[in-house]
Protein backbone atom coordinates (compact mmCIF):
# COMPACT_ATOMS: atom_id res chain seq x y z
CA UNK A 1 0.00 0.00 0.00
CA UNK A 2 1.65 3.30 -0.74
CA UNK A 3 -0.14 6.30 1.10
CA UNK A 4 -0.09 9.59 -0.41
CA UNK A 5 -0.65 12.11 1.52
CA UNK A 6 0.09 16.31 0.50
CA UNK A 7 0.82 18.77 3.84
CA UNK A 8 -0.66 22.43 3.44
CA UNK A 9 1.79 25.15 2.54
CA UNK A 10 3.69 27.22 5.86
CA UNK A 11 2.61 30.82 6.42
CA UNK A 12 4.86 33.12 4.21
CA UNK A 13 6.98 34.13 6.98
CA UNK A 14 8.23 30.41 7.10
CA UNK A 15 6.82 29.23 10.43
CA UNK A 16 3.76 27.16 10.58
CA UNK A 17 1.43 30.16 12.17
CA UNK A 18 2.45 33.10 10.29
CA UNK A 19 4.86 34.47 13.32
CA UNK A 20 8.29 35.34 12.78
CA UNK A 21 11.05 33.09 11.99
CA UNK A 22 11.48 31.17 15.23
CA UNK A 23 8.22 31.93 17.16
CA UNK A 24 6.67 28.70 16.36
CA UNK A 25 8.59 25.42 16.92
CA UNK A 26 6.13 22.84 17.40
CA UNK A 27 6.04 19.81 15.08
CA UNK A 28 3.64 20.10 12.09
CA UNK A 29 1.87 16.64 12.34
CA UNK A 30 0.37 15.46 9.41
CA UNK A 31 -1.98 11.98 9.55
CA UNK A 32 -1.05 9.36 6.97
CA UNK A 33 -2.52 6.56 7.40
CA UNK A 34 -5.20 4.48 10.16
CA UNK A 35 -2.55 2.68 12.40
CA UNK A 36 -4.69 -0.82 11.16
CA UNK A 37 -3.97 0.03 7.75
CA UNK A 38 0.16 -0.83 8.42
CA UNK A 39 0.55 -4.40 8.27
CA UNK A 40 3.35 -5.20 11.60
CA UNK A 41 7.09 -6.28 9.59
CA UNK A 42 5.84 -4.53 6.26
CA UNK A 43 6.60 -0.73 5.39
CA UNK A 44 4.23 1.75 3.28
CA UNK A 45 5.30 4.64 1.66
CA UNK A 46 3.77 8.42 1.96
CA UNK A 47 4.43 11.34 0.53
CA UNK A 48 4.60 14.15 3.38
CA UNK A 49 5.33 17.47 1.98
CA UNK A 50 7.75 16.83 -0.77
CA UNK A 51 9.37 13.87 1.49
CA UNK A 52 8.59 10.35 0.43
CA UNK A 53 8.77 8.85 3.98
CA UNK A 54 9.01 4.74 4.82
CA UNK A 55 6.91 4.04 7.49
CA UNK A 56 7.01 0.52 9.21
CA UNK A 57 5.14 -0.98 12.17
CA UNK A 58 6.93 -3.64 14.19
CA UNK A 59 5.38 -6.75 15.35
CA UNK A 60 5.33 -5.35 19.22
CA UNK A 61 3.50 -2.14 17.60
CA UNK A 62 6.07 0.42 17.46
CA UNK A 63 6.60 2.84 14.98
CA UNK A 64 8.94 4.22 12.99
CA UNK A 65 9.89 6.46 10.06
CA UNK A 66 12.22 7.36 7.82
CA UNK A 67 13.40 8.63 4.27
CA UNK A 68 12.64 6.09 1.50
CA UNK A 69 15.69 7.00 -0.32
CA UNK A 70 18.02 4.77 -0.86
CA UNK A 71 21.72 6.16 -0.94
CA UNK A 72 23.68 3.46 -2.30
CA UNK A 73 20.93 2.70 -5.76
CA UNK A 74 19.13 6.15 -5.63
CA UNK A 75 15.77 4.97 -5.85
CA UNK A 76 13.12 5.55 -3.58
CA UNK A 77 12.58 1.86 -2.06
CA UNK A 78 13.48 1.41 1.77
CA UNK A 79 9.58 1.00 2.39
CA UNK A 80 9.65 -1.72 0.29
CA UNK A 81 12.38 -3.78 2.44
CA UNK A 82 12.73 -6.32 4.45
CA UNK A 83 12.14 -5.36 8.39
CA UNK A 84 13.88 -7.83 11.01
CA UNK A 85 16.34 -7.08 13.96
CA UNK A 86 20.09 -6.74 13.97
CA UNK A 87 22.05 -6.66 17.64
CA UNK A 88 17.98 -7.02 19.01
CA UNK A 89 17.34 -3.62 16.96
CA UNK A 90 14.78 -2.76 14.26
CA UNK A 91 16.13 -2.64 10.95
CA UNK A 92 14.86 -2.27 7.42
CA UNK A 93 17.07 -4.07 4.59
CA UNK A 94 16.85 -2.14 1.35
CA UNK A 95 15.26 -4.58 -1.29
CA UNK A 96 18.18 -3.20 -3.81
CA UNK A 97 21.65 -3.34 -2.44
CA UNK A 98 21.12 -5.05 0.89
CA UNK A 99 22.21 -2.53 3.28
CA UNK A 100 20.53 -2.59 6.76
CA UNK A 101 19.18 0.72 7.97
CA UNK A 102 18.66 1.35 11.44
CA UNK A 103 14.71 2.38 11.90
CA UNK A 104 15.53 4.25 15.15
CA UNK A 105 18.27 6.05 14.20
CA UNK A 106 18.30 6.08 10.37
CA UNK A 107 21.99 4.88 10.63
CA UNK A 108 23.28 2.32 7.50
CA UNK A 109 24.99 -0.40 9.87
CA UNK A 110 26.96 -1.94 6.70
CA UNK A 111 28.39 1.36 6.26
CA UNK A 112 28.37 4.07 9.25
CA UNK A 113 29.50 7.04 6.66
CA UNK A 114 25.68 6.77 5.55
CA UNK A 115 22.75 7.34 7.15
CA UNK A 116 19.02 8.34 5.89
CA UNK A 117 16.88 10.84 7.96
CA UNK A 118 14.34 9.88 10.34
CA UNK A 119 11.15 11.22 11.01
CA UNK A 120 8.84 11.84 14.47
CA UNK A 121 5.89 9.57 14.36
CA UNK A 122 3.02 9.20 16.42
CA UNK A 123 -0.27 7.35 17.40
CA UNK A 124 -3.12 9.80 18.05
CA UNK A 125 -6.46 8.46 17.91
CA UNK A 126 -6.10 5.78 15.57
CA UNK A 127 -4.01 7.43 12.62
CA UNK A 128 -0.55 7.45 12.41
CA UNK A 129 0.92 10.90 12.05
CA UNK A 130 4.42 12.30 10.79
CA UNK A 131 6.38 15.23 11.21
CA UNK A 132 8.46 16.22 8.52
CA UNK A 133 10.17 19.73 7.66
Amino acid sequence: MTVLHETPLAAPSGTPSGGPPGADTAPCWTPVCAYTDLLPERGVCALVGRHQIALFRTFDGELFAIGNHDPFSGAQVLSRGIVGTRGGSPVVISPMHRQAFSLATGACLDDPAVAVPTYPVRLADGAVEVSAP
